[in-house]
């Protein structure tokens, strides 16, 4: 593997990812990597098993160019190695992945790798609610202190980092679920930096990277996807990843996954292998089909207003839009008018659109914040965060974005 590797290092990330991790020798000459469902591994000798155990229970670390064997499928498998392999080249700046079996288990095996009771953690607010109920529910009863923070306040950013003891981890989720709103990440590592403690900036990177944010390269130490996003892009499967270019990080968060046994397994792990390549084909389509009714969709009468990159106002986050993402990316959420009767009158009469949650699909989704995805939050934490009663998200297909406005038009002049 480490052979394959080395082989295609100077190439390019649209190449890296079709070649490198795979060698069509270990497949019986396979063009493309194979499913190996196997539970245990046949060893070559007792010492390879020896050597492998060793290496697995961190008492030590491979040298240079070895070749460790594969033990048991909870602790990994070739399908995940493949994976984890071709998907760095994805990641700007990434040296290491790791997978999962959904994005809340690389969240949550991030959280228990680098944090400890008597911690603190930073977070950003609104963002993803199973990421919430996790702080809250979970980390919050064993003594890690979760401070929350409004996305793009940079202000209380940095007073909270600066005032925080005992900080270990700052997560950003950026732009923000269901908001768009953006923190800048740059100045966000900055901060941490210059922290005693030097906390680790974690960024949930699902809304538009790898295609169009590249945390790493803005100072991030480890880069977090759903999988079951923008990397599937299908809506069929469930995965998570999690990336870094200190490969000491990424070692933590797989010891810890042999402990908690959520391993992303083989069938899926051939299955996101698959779509890799596609990436940057899908998200460029969906990003261009969003720009597109974004911007026509605001000119609505019905639309009170669109919340979606190439249409913020505030001076400071057009200067980190333009700083840090390449393309305004394709999800948008709109405040319709008539608050929550308006938004399910809308969600109705959609007719290519589909009512439902997640994102990142090739078919274009809408849902309801206040009632789905964010309803475990409080009504103050609602109107705090600006998730209104008439807010609906929308993520965008690779559909003809001809057709969509149309089914979108209809349906908001039918409220």
């Amino acid at each position: 593997m480490e052979q394959t590797k080395n082989a295609h290092a100077g190439v390019r990330p649209p190449t890296a990812v079709l070649t490198r991790g795979f060698d069509p020798r270990l497949s019986v000459g396979s063009a493309r990597p194979a499913v190996f469902r196997s539970s245990t591994y046949v060893f070559t000798s007792p010492e390879a098993a020896e050597r492998a155990f060793q290496v697995a229970s961190g008492r030590a670390k491979p040298l240079p160019g070895e070749d460790i064997e594969l033990i048991y499928s909870r602790i990994s498998h070739p399908n995940a190695e493949i994976l984890e392999d071709q998907i760095v080249p994805l990641e700007s700046g990434a040296r290491q992945a790791v997978v999962f079996n959904s994005g809340m288990a690389a969240i949550m095996t991030a959280f228990l790798s680098f944090l400890r009771p008597g911690d603190s953690l930073i977070y950003t607010m609104p963002n993803y609610g199973g990421t919430r109920h996790l702080i809250r529910e979970f980390l919050e009863p064993f003594q890690i202190l979760g401070i929350a923070v409004l996305a793009g306040r940079w202000n209380e950013m940095e007073e909270a980092i600066n005032a925080t003891r005992r900080l270990k981890v700052i997560f950003i989720e950026t732009p923000a679920n269901p908001t768009l709103v953006m923190t800048d990440i740059a100045r966000t590592a900055e901060a941490a930096a210059r922290h005693p403690d030097r906390p680790l900036v974690i960024v949930d990177n699902t809304f538009l990277g790898p295609t169009f944010q590249h945390p790493l390269r803005l100072g991030a130490d480890l880069v977090i996807y759903s999988a079951t996003k923008y990397l599937s892009g299908f809506s069929d499967m469930l995965a998570g990843v999690a990336l870094a270019t200190d490969a000491e990080l990424i070692q933590r968060m797989r010891a810890h996954r042999i402990l908690f046994g959520n391993i992303l397994q083989p069938d899926e792990c051939w299955l996101l292998d698959g779509r890799l390549p596609t990436v940057p084909l899908r998200m460029n389509r969906q990003s261009k089909n969003a720009q597109r009714i974004a911007e026509r969709l605001v000119e609505h009468p019905k639309v009170r207003r669109v919340h979606y990159p190439t249409l913020f106002t505030d001076p400071e986050q057009i200067k980190i839009r333009l700083a840090q993402c390449l393309q305004p990316g394709a999800i948008f959420s709109m405040e319709v008018e008539g608050g929550r009767k308006g938004a399910f009158e809308f969600l109705r009469r959609l007719k290519i659109a589909r009512n439902a949650v997640s994102l990142g699909g090739v078919e274009t989704l809408a849902c309801h914040p206040r009632t789905t995805t964010h309803s475990s939050l409080s009504e103050e934490e609602l109107d705090r965060c600006g998730i209104t009663e008439g807010l609906v998200r929308v993520s965008v297909g690779i559909e003809d974005w001809h057709d969509l406005l149309d089914d979108f038009m209809q349906a908001l002049d039918g409220i």
